[in-house]
């Protein structure tokens, strides 16, 4: 190879090519990769974070979740158990009515009976006096005696 001044001239213009692109375009472009390459890392941590964040927060709203659901077991409970009191209060206020109706059908019956039977009573005593008056009208003979008291026994 032949060093003669082309070569020498292209040498001397690469350098000054070299050291012109060193000073004025290397450094923009190195700063340009240095704020892009700060921007990628800046993007991999908020990303971090926010994995970070969402994990927290599904951690939290599973707490929420079951934290509501055993409020909502507890409601479910005491209503059931309020339904349970509401009705054993029923049950024992329709067996206490039902104790006080049938007591008061009784007393009425046992009244009706005690009317049924003063009636019957008085009933039975008019009869024996019809008789008896009967009796003592007639003649007294134990044929016909036998006979009017037969024919009262069959009215009553």
């Amino acid at each position: 190879m032949e060093i003669n001044a082309t070569f020498l001239g292209q040498a001397v213009a690469f350098v000054i090519f070299a050291l012109l692109c060193m000073k004025w375009v290397w450094p923009p472009l190195m700063r340009a990769l240095e704020k892009r390459q700060q921007e990628i890392a800046e993007g991999l941590a908020a990303a971090e974070k926010a994995k970070k964040n969402l994990e927290l927060a599904k951690s939290g709203s599973a707490e929420t979740l079951r934290q509501a659901k055993q409020q909502a077991q507890q409601i479910i409970d005491a209503a059931n158990k309020q339904r349970s009191q509401i009705l054993d209060k029923a049950a024992q206020e329709a067996q206490a009515e039902k104790s006080r109706m049938l007591e008061a059908a009784r007393s009425e019956i046992e009244a009706e009976k005690n009317k049924a039977r003063e009636e019957l009573r008085a009933e039975v005593a008019a009869l024996a006096l019809a008789g008896a008056q009967k009796i003592l009208l007639e003649k007294a003979d134990a044929q016909s005696d036998r006979a009017l008291v037969k024919k009262i026994a069959d009215a009553l």
